[in-house]
């Protein structure tokens, strides 16, 4: 049998497939049913600073209503982001009590609050790794390209500031010079970035004139923006690549790694065919491996990507032409 192991972020993987955050990865049941699958890590599903911070305004508000002075104000902030953070610890301590895989938080950070401090309690309750999910909509006009990008840099310089378990980055694709930003971004001392992350979307229910949620789950098709990122990056970058969004089956997982990942992270296909799907993917991926007589990743890892490439200006092509589309366009 081909050797599946892997490293990701100094961290021993069995194989290279990741559950990435999700309500699956939120209980110590949902990660035993995953680590049975076959996954070789997981990572937890998020706490959300934006929900702990409508939560802290909402009590805020409710302590202004009755009067109470401004001084309640840090009590609140203290008592709500406390519980959050207790609560999210202890899903920590289950979850290296539940599985042997590595176990790396995830904290989905809006913008660059005191709070991520609590990364130490996080660190300290086990966790092997901690995955930083940031994305900040550039919808502020008042706000420039560079300040936005600073405020990742001031967010990562943060938390390492806190921890020593390695710390992962996984950022969206909207950068104005997004191989600048990946560059920078993986010298600040992350030991891993992750492409991409994915977004709630929104849509319109045009009887109720109301705005709806849309397309929770991802698509195959959705791959096509990390597989080209990750082949365009890898090798390039001072840290580990991983692979997230539109990884479906055992070819997808196969792709991210040619590309050059070093962990590929799914989510959607567990919900779509459970958390055992993960042994027909990774069942593929060993089959492929024996008919390319590779007898462990590092033997392929990377194969495909620009770095390696006799044409590596076909990566870069973004245009439709008759000579690549088999067509007239």
């Amino acid at each position: 049998m081909p050797d599946l192991t892997t490293t990701y972020m100094g961290l021993r993987l069995g194989n290279p497939l990741v559950a990435g955050s999700s309500g699956l990865t939120g209980s110590a049941d949902g990660l035993r049913r995953l680590e049975e699958g076959g996954v070789g890590a997981v990572v937890l599903k998020s706490i959300f600073e934006e929900e702990i911070a409508a939560e802290y305004d909402d009590a805020v508000s409710r302590a202004a209503r009755k009067g109470m002075s401004l001084e309640s104000y840090d009590y609140y902030d203290y008592e709500v982001r406390g519980a959050h953070v207790a609560q999210y610890v202890e899903l920590v301590r289950q979850a290296k009590a539940a599985v042997s895989v590595p176990v790396i938080a995830s904290v989905n950070c809006r913008w660059s609050h005191e709070w991520v401090a609590f990364a130490r309690d996080i660190e300290a309750a086990g966790a092997d790794a901690l995955e930083l999910n940031m994305f900040f909509l550039p919808s502020d006009l008042s706000r420039s390209g560079a300040e936005s990008e600073d405020a990742y840099l001031a967010v990562v310089d943060k938390v390492l500031k806190q921890v020593t378990i390695p710390v992962a980055l996984k950022i969206s694709p909207s950068f104005s010079n997004l191989a600048q930003m990946i560059a920078r971004l993986s010298r600040t001392g992350v030991a891993g970035l992750v492409l991409f992350n994915r977004f709630y979307s929104i849509d319109f229910d045009i009887d109720a004139m109301t705005v709806t949620g849309s397309g929770t789950l991802s698509s195959p098709a959705e791959a096509a923006s990390p597989l080209r990122w990750i082949a365009l990056m890898s090798r390039r970058v001072g840290c580990d690549l991983a692979a997230s969004t539109g990884v479906h089956d055992g070819a997808g997982l196969i792709k991210m790694l040619l590309a050059g990942a070093k962990a590929v992270q799914a989510a959607s296909c567990f919900y779509l065919h459970g958390p055992g799907c993960s042994r027909a993917m990774l069942a593929e991926l060993s089959a492929w491996m024996d008919r390319h007589s590779f007898s462990s990743i590092p033997d392929f890892r990377g194969r495909l990507s620009q770095a390696e490439s006799v044409d590596p200006g076909v990566y870069e092509r973004v245009q439709y032409m008759k000579h690549y589309a088999g067509g007239e366009t």
